[in-house]
């Protein structure tokens, strides 16, 4: 008889951000990286401390950060912004690789989460929770396309 044996702090999470001009939503993974889950939304002036912070608590393998490209595949207006923050990333923390995962559409989805849930209007007029909930649906998506 097999007997699998495993340590709980052997698994990492995957973290990923909805990045914006403003604020920033970011979603993670349970230690399995079975299922995506919001956790917050921070001010974008505050994300990289947040994130070194979180690092320090957490271990997560890899950041996953939404890449603006508009419908037609050019890039958005936010994508310079997304690529020095990334730069930044890279060189300050290259321990913990940072990929892009396209975001098109996923406002769009998180609206139309909010609204098959249930949650009121004013409620989706947060633009706090729609970025958290918009990070959540890149993280998702970027875990179903690695079982592929």
């Amino acid at each position: 008889m097999v007997q699998l044996v495993w340590q709980a702090d052997s698994f990492m999470r995957i973290l990923s951000i909805d990045y914006g001009k403003k604020r920033s939503g970011i979603a993670v993974t349970d230690p399995l990286q079975i299922i995506a889950n919001g956790l917050v939304t921070v001010s974008t002036s505050g994300l990289f401390d947040f994130l070194k912070a979180y690092i320090q608590r957490e271990e997560v393998e890899r950041i996953v950060i939404g890449k603006p490209m508009q419908t037609n595949g050019q890039p958005s207006e936010n994508l310079q912004r997304v690529e020095q923050f990334v730069n930044r990333w890279k060189k300050a923390m290259p321990a913990i690789p940072i990929d892009y995962y396209d975001e098109r559409f996923t406002s769009v989805l998180a609206h139309r989460a909010m609204i098959d849930s249930g949650i009121g209007k004013k409620a989706r007029q947060n633009k706090a929770l729609v970025d958290e909930i918009s990070a959540t649906i890149i993280l998702q998506s970027y875990m179903e396309s690695r079982k592929g």
